[in-house]
């Protein structure tokens, strides 16, 4: 019996160390976003490539169509046989999606990957992982940060047991004090420079410096065909809500940021607006409520478990109220939510969970938003995994 439980510890520690070593050679063929910053770590960076997006056809009965992917999660609990089978579960939602639907664009809504759960120095691995069905059908995208992207690793306590997982082994060589076992993760700009220096079809953009902490704070422009890029269709706003290596907010500072460029690029109102983020405001607490006391008309599953929201509100809700031409707001983190509701003058929105990493059951899919000109409208659906259609809703106030 001994003999037995021996011989299926052996065979579970080489599978284990065999997967592991496996995780850290194609590490090791993926540039490192240090290996190339420039002195001040900074002004090398490629920007995205003009942060314009153009609708295709000839004006009248021309759409662009855009995907939320949220809460992806790859790289959760990278060193079981569990984990590597939830990304390839992911992929195939998105696969399912993007073959479906066919989207213009693509946006990527935070937590893409489970940072405390990866045991190597570079996650871009996994973040490569997580855009790769996007990327396989040349369909151009855009990412932001959830607060699971840049945690620090967790180490699993049964590590530590007689019968735990056996000790991860540094690369002999090339190694400098042994950084690649130091489990320091990678940081929100370490992974960002790596997805827009390495892949040409990210408009993903990092922001003003002046904002860091937050890092995924900019502005894409979506233009008519037959229009210039002087007289665009709608503005998309991009904003990192913080969780992972600092609180989960959305700074005052940043939301003075969004007050000066919205003035800037579209001064009077005049064009209408969408924003996104990953974790929830404290609006969608009180909006929740008031679908309870039947205060307000919502679209999509709203009670399958209770608004997380951010720590505090530093005036960005206050923004978006000011400006009539905002037409609805998009976040994550929710894994159990999907719905839309009306506020004030626009809708706050959760995206649908599309990967098969992190908290729940329920089923994955993802939200599809439309963009229609001549006359504008902004319409959006729930495309499930299994091919289905549900909750669709007409944003454009």
């Amino acid at each position: 019996m001994a003999k037995e439980v021996l011989n299926r510890w052996a065979a579970h520690s080489y599978c284990r160390t065999i997967a592991i070593l496996l995780l850290f050679w194609r590490n090791i063929l993926v540039v490192r976003p240090e290996d190339r910053l420039a002195d001040d770590g900074v002004t090398s960076w490629k920007t995205p490539r003009d942060s314009y997006l153009r609708v295709a056809g000839d004006g009248e009965g021309s759409s662009f169509k855009v995907a939320l992917f949220a809460d992806l999660h790859f790289g959760e609990d990278a060193w079981t046989d569990w984990g590597p089978q939830q990304d390839l579960n992911s992929v195939n939602v998105m696969s399912t999606v993007l073959d479906a639907e066919n989207p213009d664009f693509v946006v990527y809504l935070g937590d893409v990957i489970t940072a405390n759960n990866l045991p190597i120095h570079n996650a871009s691995l996994y973040w490569d992982q997580a855009i790769s069905p996007t990327r396989a059908r040349n369909i151009p995208w855009a990412s932001l940060f959830g607060n699971h992207d840049d945690m620090p690793f967790e180490w699993p306590i049964d590590w530590f047991s007689s019968s735990g997982i056996p000790q991860i082994l540094c690369p002999s060589a090339n190694s400098s004090g042994g950084d690649e076992c130091s489990f320091k993760g990678t940081t929100r700009l370490e992974l960002m420079r790596n997805e827009i220096t390495h892949r040409p079809l990210s408009y993903t953009g990092f922001g003003p410096r002046d904002l860091w902490p937050s890092v995924s704070n900019y502005v894409l422009t979506l233009v008519s065909p037959n229009k210039d890029k002087k007289l665009p269709l709608m503005f998309m706003y991009f904003l990192d809500s913080g969780g992972g290596s600092y609180p989960e907010v959305i700074s005052s500072v940043q939301s003075e940021w969004f007050r000066n460029k919205s003035q800037e690029v579209n001064p009077d109102s005049s064009v209408p607006e969408i924003v996104f983020w990953h974790i929830p405001s404290k609006a969608y607490k009180k909006v929740a409520k008031k679908v309870v006391g039947k205060q307000t008309r919502c679209v999509g599953s709203m009670f399958q478990e209770q608004v997380a929201a951010q720590e505090a509100e530093m005036g960005m809700m206050k923004r978006l109220r000011e400006r009539p031409s905002v037409k609805a707001v998009f976040v994550g983190h929710n894994h159990g939510l999907d719905w839309c509701c009306p506020y004030e003058k626009m809708w706050l929105c959760y995206a649908r969970h599309t990967g098969y990493g992190g908290y729940g059951n329920w089923d994955r899919g993802a939200r599809i938003l439309e963009i229609s000109e001549e006359p504008f409208s902004l319409k959006s659906w729930i495309r499930m995994e299994n091919g289905t259609l549900h909750s669709e809703v007409v944003l454009s106030m």
